[in-house]
């Protein structure tokens, strides 16, 4: 009776929802299960003190975890708002001028979806332990939604077709997800159908600064790769890795993990050519005009800047 009363103990203690972590009891159950077994065959009243000493270590070991865990994700939203925020400037000339002039509003729309599908992955029913992805997103999700409308405003007409054709794709998009895995998809189906939706967008916003990138190889000059924005980019990206795998979750880990990649391959690229910030060859737009921000062509970029400068607050 002594010994099943041993094991009744020792499985309700680990096998209790309040003091499950993946992370780190079931990799030490097996060790710990044999040293008490021995402890026990040795001296029945030895073993409860050896689960006493082994259940509160492994209780501080859990408690440490899940702090790092919040610490990193409540770290991830401050960076990840800045980064929501960065394009306030960009707004304001878009409102003072009446003009979208040469920006493009695809990677606000494709953010926003990213948001969307961030948001809703991290929802409880969706995904355990979470909740900081979803407040960080839903927050992105009503700034993008915000930079969308404004842009659409004040873009020409064929633009705002465009962007407000994008803008609905983008919410039958996020509809269809989320009522399929409302409706269709329960527990890990769920988690892993939302999860690989929002992975792929996570990975496009990462991947959206590439073209800028590339122009700053091409040109040997960061003017329109600001060192703050690479710095958070890389920070973001980091705190959200470290946050995914804490949390054992790889649908927050890898797409972060590449952006922090990214961020560290734009931050070494600004050192490299931290010393050139005025290339001419930036400075002076080819006849097509190439947006600064995506580049992709803009047919009214020329006319909106006929000496070939582009002021100082569209520097993104």
């Amino acid at each position: 009776m002594d010994k099943i009363k041993h094991h009744n103990i020792y499985f309700h203690f680990y096998c209790s929802p309040v003091s499950f972590q993946p992370f780190s009891l079931f990799s030490l159950l097996p060790l710990i299960f044999y040293i008490n077994r021995l402890a026990f065959l040795l001296h029945p009243l030895s073993s409860y003190t050896y689960i006493f000493t082994l259940n509160i270590w492994v209780l501080v070991k859990v408690s440490t975890m899940e702090v790092l865990h919040f610490v990193f994700g409540v770290f991830g939203n401050a960076t990840a708002l800045f980064l929501f925020l960065s394009p306030t400037i960009t707004f304001k000339r878009i409102i003072r001028s009446k003009s979208t002039e040469q920006f493009s509003g695809i990677p606000y729309v494709m953010t926003l979806l990213n948001c969307l599908l961030s948001a809703w992955y991290g929802l409880p029913f969706v995904s355990k332990n979470n909740i900081l992805v979803s407040t960080i997103n839903g927050t992105g999700a009503a700034i993008e939604s915000i930079y969308v409308l404004i842009f659409i405003i004040y873009a020409p007409k064929k633009e705002k077709a465009k962007i407000f054709g994008l803008f609905t794709f983008v919410l039958t998009v996020f509809t269809a997800v989320a009522l399929i895995s409302l409706f269709a998809l329960h527990g890990n189906g769920r988690k892993l159908f939302c999860g690989l939706a929002a992975t792929i967008f996570s990975i496009i916003m990462y991947a959206s600064p590439l073209s800028i990138m590339r122009l700053v190889i091409k040109s040997k000059s960061v003017e329109f790769m600001p060192f703050f924005l690479s710095l958070f980019v890389f920070l973001c990206g980091t705190s959200w890795f470290i946050y995914g795998l804490l949390g054992r979750d790889a649908f927050v880990a890898v797409p972060n993990g590449f952006g922090c990649g990214l961020g560290t391959m734009q931050l070494i690229l600004y050192f490299i050519y931290r010393n050139n910030k005025g290339s001419q060859e930036i400075k002076k737009p080819s006849g097509n005009g190439t947006s600064i921000e995506i580049g992709e062509k803009k047919p009214h970029q020329d006319k909106q800047h006929p000496n070939g400068k582009v002021p100082q607050d569209e520097q993104v």
